[in-house]
């Protein structure tokens, strides 16, 4: 069953795939209100059929855990701070949990972190311009995930620090506006 609730903001390098759960929960309805979409996805069928209708025309899958990066500890590292790093993307971002767990982070309005822990069949659906992050868990540190696409996959990772706001960003501050 996926968890989603507010972090507890305690996070540091050390420590960010811990849980941070504030025990505060945030429901389906208070994540839609930022343009974010969970389902829970069982079958292939099932996520061809939401691939079809959302138009995403391509996939792909990617394994995240130390063996991915032939065992070296400094690679791992430095991809898992990467994604971790606060940014957007100028196109959706669709993840399907095949296997494993991982945490997504993303700003709500008020500009507050809200963490989902995806496992099996989780899929969660980020809008384009929307503000997260994402981590393994601490116990499992492994994912594997099909990431859908709508045309060719293009990975533009923009940094909230680089200060720039695409179209796509200023397209969705506009739509979560209070």
């Amino acid at each position: 069953m996926v968890e989603v609730y507010y972090h507890d903001n305690n996070d540091t390098v050390d420590n960010f795939t811990e849980p941070h759960n504030s025990g505060k929960p945030v429901s389906f309805e208070e994540l839609a209100l930022i343009g974010v979409i969970y389902k829970k996805i069982t079958t292939q069928e099932d996520l061809d059929a939401l691939a079809t209708q959302r138009e995403y025309k391509n996939r792909d899958i990617v394994n995240l855990n130390l063996a991915a990066f032939n065992n070296d500890l400094d690679a791992y590292n430095a991809k898992m701070q990467q994604f971790y790093k606060e940014h957007y993307h100028d196109d959706e971002e669709i993840r399907y949990i095949i296997d494993g767990e991982g945490y997504f982070d993303v700003r709500n309005k008020g500009d507050e972190w809200i963490r989902a822990k995806l496992e099996k069949h989780d899929l969660l659906i980020l809008p384009a311009g929307i503000y997260h992050r994402f981590t393994l868990t601490d116990g499992l540190k492994y994912v594997k995930a099909v990431r859908l696409f709508k045309d060719e996959p293009k990975w533009e990772a923009i940094n909230r620090d680089s200060g720039k706001e695409s179209e796509a960003r200023i397209s969705y501050a506009k739509t979560i506006l209070v």
